[in-house]
């Protein structure tokens, strides 16, 4: 009796955790009849209920196909892949004016930062080679008060 008890607990265990594993790797798109927030709490709560639930009402009723060459079977079953519904349609970027503002405006305002960038580096630069300049500059009159130091002016004796 105890092992029958102990096997139906495995058993229940194990259909709870693939159940719950299947409602969260599912497609939100593909569950049936209620949400896949409202089926992953289902399955949580109710256990080995929720889980016969899943499986009877909630879970897809055939495996998602995503290589063509096996026969997609889905939403866009029987039609070709470019006349599929709702596909974007691309258009001629040339045609479109609103396009080619935002790109012509996005170009003048990347060639102003690079322009303001370089300038800035340009007078950093600037900066730095003054620095230097004048560091070696202070450096070379302190070597030349080293190697001819001034003589001293002597006071007179009174």
């Amino acid at each position: 009796m105890i092992r029958a008890e102990l096997g139906l607990g495995v058993l229940g265990t194990a259909l709870w955790v693939y159940c719950l594993l299947d409602v969260v790797m599912t497609d939100e798109s593909r569950i049936r009849n209620l949400s896949k927030g409202t089926w992953v709490f289902i399955v949580l709560v109710t256990s080995v209920v929720g889980s016969v639930a899943w499986l009877v009402a909630g879970r897809p009723e055939r495996p998602a196909t995503s290589l063509p060459y096996k026969g997609n079977t889905g939403r866009t079953a029987g039609y070709p892949e470019y006349d599929r519904p709702g596909r974007f349609l691309p258009t001629n970027p040339d045609d479109d004016e609103a396009f080619l503002r935002q790109v012509r405006e996005r170009a003048e305002s990347q060639m102003r930062e690079a322009k303001r960038q370089r300038a800035e580096r340009e007078r950093l630069e600037r900066e730095a080679v003054e620095r230097e300049r004048k560091a070696r500059a202070a450096r070379e009159a302190a070597e030349k008060r080293l190697e001819h130091p001034e003589p001293e002016d002597e006071a007179p004796a009174s």
